[in-house]
């Protein structure tokens, strides 16, 4: 086996990396029979370098997402239907500030979770993301486990498309249901089919547009409670009647759990950094903004709404998703701005879009790095002349086909099983990010490298990913109480606990077939698709030489 020295001298050349003795027990065996990737700044993705001329892959996938597309991305995902239409149920369930107390907690969480996603995702920008870490780092059965399990979010797709047909039947029925989800699913194939610089290029203006109406809702918010719109000042006046909390501590662990629900996409940054331009530059400002963007986007519009509407008000439940009582519509009324329902339909449209268009993305992207690790079947890592995986794309969009029509045509039970099993299925992925990240520090150090080799370093390593696998798994835990108070309910513990199934029964089975073990510290591999400090450099450099406003333009965002 080569000396440290002579592997890091490898990486730095941008060559690959010699290969492994053929040995079953070693569990870094599944890379050398897999096509090495080392990382290149042209506009591929990878320079990829077959040990196996035979290899069904007919091109790497391509670059194609700016510094503005991952910017803007890292923005979409944490704006979406959870703001716009559960925001007024989360305060109705634990008042003004008990939803305001949740938020800040599942922020923290959150912005945790990402850090530590990003130091490895800027060190090592390859397909599969952290689920391809959990199978260097860890070990390949908690990459098989989380890869799948990952992916199995797919089902998410329906209930976007089926939430955006019912969304257009709320202006007029022009067209059934399955007709609306039809064209919808089939222009989302299509963008992920054509490559991700038309999917990042999407993305962008939908965030922009996400952006907007929030800036715009906290401008009118604030004037409405200060007095400058609507009939009065309000102030902290339903803070203290009909005051600050409801339902007392399970009031607000049931907002806890919800908002966390709110916040699932954000991991797409770490994702896209297999496709993004200069990501040791791109994902550490994603990064690094997303606090600052938990806080206003999140922690502010919780705030203003608590203090704009009582948590008694009968509409703020908006227990039908009817957008004419959204939380956001119902501060536009109080501001005497009567066409708000239509205004806040038409981004609830347009956020369901995105988080299909960015599901089934991620998805295929999962599908990509799985088959890349020899998880998956080898043709589901073929890509197309654009970049895009396509056979993944199509296998994935097949799952959401199906469960969209299976939703729509009386097959309720069935679709309800369905979200069951996939509901727990992110907060699993973002404690599989903490936990790999951890033997990801360890393995560093372990090998004597140095802390300077990290483009990005993650924020209060390892209190950092201490906190997340701890909020983690009291959300995983504990968003079945319901199962057991104020008495047991079987049913309900099934459908609360059986998303934990799919991912044991992975891990078990595949240490039982591949009787895989946990890769040893010194044995880590940290040199294929590590990026050099050669790459640093010149992605600095191309940093620096961005005009003055595309670099205020970056600050700000």
């Amino acid at each position: 086996m080569p000396s440290l020295d002579q592997k890091i001298n490898h990486a730095e050349q941008g060559t690959n990396r010699p290969m492994m003795e053929n040995d079953s027990s070693n569990p870094m065996k599944y890379f050398d029979s897999e096509k090495v990737e080392a990382y290149d700044q042209t506009g591929n993705s990878f320079e990829s370098i077959s040990e196996d001329k035979s290899s069904i892959h007919s091109a790497p996938p391509i670059r194609g997402l700016s510094a503005r597309h991952i910017q803007m991305l890292s923005l979409g995902g944490c704006i979406g239907t959870g703001l716009f239409l559960n925001s007024g149920q989360n305060i109705a369930i634990a008042g003004p500030a008990g939803a305001l107390i949740s938020y800040c907690v599942v922020g923290i969480m959150v912005y945790c979770l990402m850090t530590c996603l990003g130091e490895m995702a800027t060190y090592m920008p390859v397909s599969g993301s952290f689920n391809h870490y959990a199978t260097r780092f860890v070990d390949p059965a908690l990459g098989f486990a989380l890869g799948w399990n990952y992916w199995l979010s797919a089902v998410t797709i329906a209930a976007e498309i089926s939430a955006a047909a019912t969304i257009i039947n709320w202006w007029k029925p022009v067209l059934p249901d399955p007709a609306w989800s039809t064209i919808f699913i089939v222009l989302i194939i299509l963008v992920n089919l054509v490559g991700v610089k038309l999917f990042g290029e999407l993305e962008y203006w939908f965030a922009i547009l996400k952006i907007a109406i929030v800036f715009v809702f906290i401008i009118i918010a604030i004037c409405v409670t200060t007095g400058g719109l609507g009939e009065q000042v309000i102030g902290f006046k339903y803070w203290n009647d009909p005051g600050a909390f409801e339902g007392g501590g399970l009031g607000t662990l049931n907002v806890l759990l919800s908002a966390g629900f709110s916040f699932m996409g954000t991991e797409i940054v770490g994702i896209t950094a297999a496709e993004a331009k200069n990501p040791t530059q791109t994902v550490p400002r994603a990064i690094r903004n997303t606090f600052w963007r938990i806080i206003f986007f999140y922690i502010v519009t919780i705030f203003l709404l608590g203090m704009c509407l009582p948590y008694t008000n009968p509409d703020l439940a908006n227990e039908d998703g009817d957008p004419g009582t959204a939380s956001f519509t119902l501060v536009f009324l109080l501001a005497g701005i009567d066409a708000g329902a239509h205004v806040i339909n038409t981004v609830i449209l347009i956020s369901v879009l995105s988080a299909a268009n960015a599901s089934l993305y991620t998805c295929s992207r999962t599908l990509l790095g799985l088959s890349k690790d020899g998880n998956a079947p080898r043709f589901l890592s073929k890509v197309n002349r654009y970049g895009a995986p396509y056979y993944a794309v199509l296998f994935s969009s097949v799952i959401g086909f199906v469960c969209v029509f299976a939703s729509i045509y009386s097959a309720s039970v069935a679709f309800v099983w369905f979200l069951s099993i996939t509901a727990v299925s992110g907060f699993i992925s973002w404690w599989g990010i903490a936990i790999v990240h951890i033997r990801f520090r360890r393995a560093f150090k372990a090998q004597g490298r140095s802390m300077n080799d990290l483009p990005y370093k993650a924020f209060l390593y390892p209190y950092s990913a201490l906190i997340a696998i701890a909020l983690t798994t009291f959300i995983i835990f504990g968003q079945g109480y319901n199962a057991f108070y104020p008495e047991f309910d079987g049913l309900k513990f099934v459908q609360n606990y059986i998303g934990l199934v799919p991912v044991c029964v992975w891990y078990v089975v595949y240490k039982l077939v591949r009787k895989s073990k946990m890769v040893p510290l010194l044995e880590v591999d940290f040199e294929t698709g590590r990026v050099t400090h050669l790459d640093m450099e010149q992605d600095k450099a191309n940093d620096e030489n961005l005009p003055l406003y595309r670099k205020i333009f970056a600050w700000i965002l």
